[in-house]
């Protein structure tokens, strides 16, 4: 193969949108959860982009994409990014620089992991956070890389996962899942609510995420082509029918319309997109974004109704959305996008595949994920104290607030009680 100068700016710019994608992750969580603890969940994403950098530039870039050894997982024959570089890779049939399509990939590898903390936001410290990083992404993550995207058993087996459905949402929800069942609910006092302290963040958020996402979903064609078209406006459509479904339900159901529900609505019409973008004809992804929107609703409502505590409904959102779309890219993938044919085109086969890849990917993620924190109980306390959880984790944790009064004020009982009672610092 041969550098292709169009692939290779495609490429490279994609992988800069999907960089931008862990900040805007940042902001989006941070304004959702309560003034205490956004600077924890902020760095917790943040400091996905250096310790999964390094991972991968030491071993899981090699493990991910090296030579296949029984459809489990690649050798180290490019451990440190040896023989990553200016030439396109021998085992893709890319145009781009190896290094091109290395740092590609480390920036889904980055997001991923940090889509998990908003299950288990305000009360997991950030010592065990680290830990778990590093676990999660070498016994998780980079297997799922291999088994779809490097040649593993599920590519083989025949399923398709265009830009992450499985690779990155559901395993990130199902891990959500696992997480929420080991730390268990936030604790409350009497008067404290769990509601969003900062929506413009929120709406910020989603505009960063919205905008990555497009080289998220078209930069995964590797190629400035039809198919990278296609996946554009896909994930456009998708998510603004999402939007759309999401605020109209809400609104319905609840009597007025919502900034944070239209905000999640369209994250999980980019969720759900995710796999089918460069699959599938335009006019389904209308449909994908209308079921993205409907059936991404139902599952938060379902998880509320069974008390689980994913905080910032990760798994409502990124697992129920990303099965959803993995088994839609089976019934509605054309062969006039991009040569695989699905229900629509009389391929029963297919969705019996994407139906059974998803089953594989989320039992692996829940178990090896409930694995992971079971040992990491085992020899540290994987959530914070009573007293850190109430006092809040950014200042009892990290010694920092992400909101200080515009002016010093005195140590008078009175001011006391106006800063409890949420005046100057609410």
């Amino acid at each position: 193969m041969h550098i292709n100068p169009g692939d290779t700016a495609l490429v490279l710019i994609s992988a800069a949108l999907v960089l931008l994608m862990t900040p805007g992750l940042a902001f989006f969580y941070g304004g959702l959860v309560r003034h205490k603890n956004v600077v924890t969940i902020m760095l917790q994403s943040y400091v996905s982009m250096g310790i999964v950098t390094i991972i991968w530039v030491a071993c899981g870039f090699s493990l991910a994409y090296g030579r296949d050894h029984w459809g489990l997982i690649g050798d180290l024959g490019n451990l440190g990014l040896r023989g990553v570089g200016m030439a396109p890779s021998p085992l893709y049939a890319v145009t781009v620089p190896f290094l091109g399509f290395f740092l590609f990939q480390v920036m889904f590898a980055i997001i991923t992991p940090a889509l998990i903390t908003g299950a288990f936001a305000d009360r997991v410290g950030f010592r065990v956070y680290l830990l778990f990083l590093v676990l999660w992404s070498l016994l998780v993550y980079i297997p799922f890389v291999h088994w779809i995207w490097g040649h593993g058993f599920l590519a083989t087996m025949g399923a398709v996962d265009f830009a992450g459905g499985m690779v990155v949402h559901l395993s990130a929800g199902m891990a959500a899942l696992a997480s929420v069942f080991i730390v268990g609910n936030r604790r409350l006092s009497a008067e404290e609510k769990t509601l969003p302290h900062n929506l413009p963040f929120v709406a910020l958020g989603t505009g960063l995420l919205w905008f990555g996402w497009f080289g998220f979903n078209g930069g995964s064609a590797l190629a400035a082509n039809g198919v990278a078209a296609v996946a554009f406006v896909n994930t456009n459509t998708a998510a603004s029918v999402a939007m759309v479904t999401w605020l109209l339900i809400a609104w319905w159901h609840t009597g007025k319309p919502s900034m944070s529900g239209a905000m999640t609505g369209a994250v999980a019409g980019l969720a759900t997109i995710t796999p089918a973008a460069g699959f599938v004809p335009t006019w389904s992804a209308l449909v994908i974004g209308l079921a993205a929107g409907c059936i991404c609703y139902l599952a938060v409502m379902f998880r509320s109704a069974r008390n689980w505590d994913d905080a910032l409904d990760v798994w409502g959102v990124h697992s129920v959305g990303g099965a959803l779309g993995t088994v839609l890219t089976g019934v509605f993938a054309s062969a006039a996008v991009n040569s695989v044919r699905g229900l629509i085109e009389g391929s029963w086969h297919q969705v019996g595949i994407q139906i059974l890849a998803v089953a594989i990917t989320a039992a692996y993620a829940f178990a090896i994920t409930y694995l992971i924190l079971k040992v990491l109980g085992a020899f540290m306390d994987v959530r914070v104290s009573e007293d850190i959880e109430f006092g809040g984790l950014d200042e009892m944790l990290h010694g920092e607030a992400a909101y200080q009064p515009f002016w010093p004020a005195p140590a008078t009982p009175s001011s006391a009680t106006l800063l409890e009672d949420g005046g100057v610092n609410g």
